[in-house]
């Protein structure tokens, strides 16, 4: 019976162990995630650096969010983290497509976007409907600027439906969050 009281309060000891080093480590998380962002954009001014104010912001919406070049990173970093970074990655290179001027750059592209993307079993494949599938896979023939236009209207929304909320609740953003709200305070 002893032992048994002893394994109980070792294994209590131990959690509660565990508990402060999670705290401790969220809270480097997020010191370390802000250096991290700041080294990958040094060469930004002051003006545009990371802070609480913008940080915040990016609760307000997906498009917020993603207007930020530091929340598109750390929404980068978070969906990588999940192993779900295609629908961010397919919107991103959408974005980029529809700059294109030529056209043999334009049927170049495109036929990248539908093998990388939108066939099925394709290395990052996106979760649309079959019809879209089919509608992007005729159109790749002839390409336009719109012809992934339904597919990136698809995944935005899985994206402000699904990744982005629990982004928000993620230790990476609440961790961000609070090593901003505490440098803010120090001033």
């Amino acid at each position: 019976m002893p032992s048994l009281i002893i394994t109980e309060t070792l294994t209590q000891t131990q959690h509660f162990n565990m508990e402060q080093d999670d705290r401790g480590r969220n809270k480097n998380l997020g010191k370390n995630f802000i250096c991290r962002l700041q080294c990958m954009f040094s060469h930004s001014t002051s003006e545009s650096r990371l802070c609480l104010e913008d940080t915040q912001q990016w609760s307000q919406s997906l498009e917020r969010l993603l207007e930020s070049k530091y929340g598109l990173a750390t929404f980068r970093t978070f969906l990588k983290s999940e192993f779900s970074d295609e629908n961010i990655e397919f919107w991103l290179t959408c974005e980029e497509y529809k700059k294109i001027k030529s056209s043999f750059r334009m049927s170049s592209k495109a036929k990248k976007i539908y093998e990388q993307f939108i066939k099925a079993e394709a290395p990052k494949e996106i979760n649309i409907d079959y019809y879209t599938r089919e509608q992007i896979k005729s159109a790749v023939k002839t390409p336009n600027l719109q012809c992934f236009d339904d597919a990136q209207k698809i995944v935005y929304g899985l994206m402000e439906r699904d990744s982005y909320p629990r982004f928000l609740r993620s230790d990476i953003y609440r961790s961000l969050l609070e090593s901003l709200a505490a440098d803010a305070v120090k001033g």
